[in-house]
């Protein structure tokens, strides 16, 4: 896939171009330096007629001792050598100095092609500032102004030369001993992950959100999953601001993870990372699989049942995974009970322990994520709900309602999955919660519907 890349020193636009390019508003933008840090990706159709890419936002390149911004700028000089096309930005309201020449060096040794975007150009009056920008040896200069939409259809008028045509491309499909997807580079052996003539972008995809509070060492955890150092790792808090995500390949199935900020209590809560919170309910809403991560050394806390609680509100799948489970004496039944007491609310969601650090537990991960999301998309027949909503209803009978009136249910159906929704179909659609939590547990003891929770709605035969 044709590869577009954003490269630039900090703060001159990058994330506001990629969102604009996106026609959405994806990547945090703030005037604070440094808001990106991880590298984002988009798939992105420019034009019907041509071939879809990939759009990818980096980190700014940033001369600073900090190793937390060293770490973003040599992954953008990373991602970089993998494009094909470079948008290189810069602050039109400056002008060039030796920093900036030398990232242009570098990139220009890349023998990439590259567009010079001089961005922040909002007015005719600050057009001579441009000039001072071909000093840099780029060839193709655009002076654009993403905030007021200038200039950014000729730059798109002219990415659209470097893409190839939809006329000129061609199904590949990976054979044994041919590693076209980066990713696949997995535990499972490469006969286990192509089968007769699918491509996995066919595949179907798991949506894994990994969540919890900050320094619990998700995007450790990302990177261990992926193999690869795809997500920036570092002791400061809040080093995530943007989810980042990443696919694999497994057992026929695309498993898309999502390193979501750190969360922290609100009144802690930091300048940009105001967004974080909104961010992670946006993913755990579009996911199908959460992973909530705690941290084994400090035990549960009571900011990890509120993040918890919104896992819990989002009706996803879960699964609880203990990180850092690599100090010697931990005692697993102990913290196992500690987990069932904080997350009572969870109780059908299954615990691992891991170290991202070590790699323990890491490939049990991938298995527990096929179990659950299978039960996430289970259906059951009919005919087998209703045998055994009439055993749990004979064994112990609704209770009358307030009038003393008798409540019945008629027949029970399932109309929805992601996660399981069953409808009652009653003379009077009111279910008392304790009776709720009875028919629910009646039926986890039927089906395997472990980490994922179950709907029961009532409804009287007039609703439809």
């Amino acid at each position: 896939m044709f590869k577009i890349v954003i490269l630039g020193k900090p703060n001159v636009g990058k994330s506001s171009l990629f969102n604009r390019l996106l026609r959405k508003r994806d990547a945090v933008v703030s005037e604070r330096e440094g808001t990106t840090r991880d590298i984002k990706r988009r798939i992105l159709q420019i034009d019907t007629e041509l071939e879809e890419v990939e759009l990818i936002d980096t980190g700014g390149l940033d001369e600073v001792e900090d190793t937390l911004f060293q770490q973003v700028k040599e992954k953008a000089l990373q991602t970089a050598r993998e494009g094909d096309l470079i948008l290189y930005m810069v602050d039109g309201r400056t002008i060039p100095d030796e920093e900036e020449v030398n990232n242009i060096r570098q990139l220009q040794r890349l023998g990439k092609s590259i567009l010079l975007l001089v961005n922040k150009i909002d007015n005719d009056s600050l057009m001579e500032g441009v000039y001072n920008f071909y000093s840099l040896g780029v060839e193709e200069v655009f002076p654009i102004s993403v905030v007021h939409n200038r200039g950014i259809g000729k730059v798109i008028e002219r990415i659209k030369d470097f893409i190839p045509s939809n006329s000129n491309l061609e199904l590949k499909i990976p054979t044994i001993g041919q590693r076209d997807y980066s990713q696949l580079e997995m535990e499972i052996p490469l006969e286990e992950l192509v089968k007769g003539e699918e491509q996995p972008s066919q595949f179907p995809e798991i949506r894994v959100a990994i969540v919890g509070r900050v320094n619990v060492g998700k995007s450790s955890l990302l990177n261990r999953l992926v193999g690869s150092n795809r997500s920036i790792v570092s002791e400061k808090d809040g080093t995530t601001i943007d989810p980042v995500d990443e696919t694999v390949f497994y057992k026929n199935y695309r498993i898309k993870f999502i390193d979501t900020a750190g969360l922290r209590r609100r009144s802690k809560i930091k300048d940009i990372e105001k967004y974080a919170l909104y961010r992670t309910e946006k993913v755990l809403e579009e996911s199908d699989v959460a992973l909530l991560v705690v941290d084994a050394r400090e035990g549960i806390v009571e900011l990890d049942e509120k993040i918890g609680g919104l896992v819990e509100k989002s009706k996803t799948a879960v699964i609880i995974v203990a990180n850092k489970w690599d100090k010697k004496g931990m005692e697993f039944q102990k913290f196992e009970r500690e987990i069932k007491r904080r997350f009572n609310f969870l109780s059908y969601a299954p615990f691992l322990v891991v170290s991202a650090k070590t790699g323990r537990g890491i490939e049990r991960i991938q298995k527990r994520i096929l179990e659950v999301y299978q039960n996430y998309t289970k259906r059951i027949p009919t005919a087998r709900l209703n045998e055994w909503i009439k055993e749990a209803t004979t064994r112990h009978s609704l209770p009358s309602d307030i009038r003393g009136k008798e409540i019945k249910i008629y027949y029970a159906t399932q109309f929805e999955t992601k996660p399981p929704q069953i409808a009652l179909i009653m003379n009077r659609p009111k279910l008392h919660f304790s009776y709720n939590r009875y028919l629910v547990r009646f039926l986890r003891e039927k089906e395997d519907f472990t980490g994922v929770p179950i709907i029961l709605i009532p409804r009287s035969r007039s609703q439809p």
